[in-house]
């Protein structure tokens, strides 16, 4: 599955939403003739309305994002997240899509995946890179820079409660199922409302401004119910907490397992994740 470096995505214009950009440096639209600058080598791939609040927000803590959660508690979840990846796509091209300073992006690079990292934050953007992410974009969820069938793989992680209003919402999901080729996979990860300790958590951690809305996993459902998918699988995953000591780590994840296994008691953990499979022709 894995592709060469010379198949890689080509960028769509975000504007005429049609052509392709061309040029080094400063891209053009062959269509529309819209031209994008670059930033410190990252393609400003923006237009139409962006949340730019938002944007400076995350210029602001990028330096300091990476230690919102202890190192500990945020390598376990990046394990929980990687298996699960390599499960369903194990090699291939894959867009991180809110993709932040690319610690999952830089994981899966690791692995031999050819990652993109998508995100409006120039300033998160600009740690992915240089952590060797892979190649960065600066970019809208609800229009991606990139034509139809581009990605093996397309992930968010923790995006779309920053996204919050249902209509955009719902923009980014069908951009991230339109993006994948038939065969492919679409990864939400995601906080759940049920969980009782988002609150808690949220109120003291930089990147949440209180402008959020924790999406529910029915409403996640419902969008992809109306994209060419030949299969959903949605699962409740996550009870380890961001408390918890270093030494009853181990103690905590197995605990953690046994209660994402107990139908009445996963209603509770921490994330909604969905996984869904771009259909091929004949399946959608």
């Amino acid at each position: 599955m894995k592709r060469a470096v010379a198949s890689l995505p080509a960028f769509r214009c975000p504007g005429c939403r049609v052509g392709a950009l061309m040029g080094n440096g400063a891209l053009v639209c062959a269509a529309c003739g819209r031209r994008f600058d670059t930033y410190g080598g990252i393609p400003v791939l923006l237009a139409g309305p962006t949340d730019a609040r938002q944007a400076d927000h995350y210029d602001a803590i990028a330096d300091r994002y990476d230690s919102t959660l202890p190192e500990l508690v945020a390598d376990h979840y990046l394990r929980k997240r990687v298996g699960f990846i390599r499960g369903l796509v194990p090699a291939g091209v894959v867009l991180d899509v809110g993709c932040g300073t690319g610690r999952l992006a830089r994981a899966l690079a690791e692995l031999g995946y050819e990652v993109w990292g998508a995100d409006i934050s120039l300033g998160m953007l600009g740690r992915f890179v240089g952590r060797g992410a892979g190649r960065a974009v600066a970019a809208d969820a609800t229009n991606l820079p990139f034509f139809d069938a581009s990605f093996d793989l397309a992930v968010c992680v923790a995006l779309l409660h920053h996204i919050a209003q249902p209509a955009r919402v719902a923009e980014a999901v069908r951009e991230m199922v339109r993006v994948t080729r038939p065969g492919g996979w679409v990864v939400i990860w995601d906080h759940n409302p049920n969980n009782p300790y988002w609150p808690v958590l949220m109120g003291r951690i930089p990147q949440d401004t209180g402008a959020e809305r924790l999406v529910p996993l029915g409403e996640l459902l419902a969008i992809l119910r109306g994209c060419p998918l030949a299969e959903v699988r949605a699962y409740r995953l996550g009870f380890v907490p961001d408390f918890v000591p270093a030494g009853l780590l181990p103690l905590a994840a197995g605990l953690e397992a046994l209660l994402e296994r107990l139908p009445g008691i996963r209603a509770l953990a921490a994330h909604n994740v969905v996984a869904a499979r771009r259909g091929d022709a004949g399946e959608v």
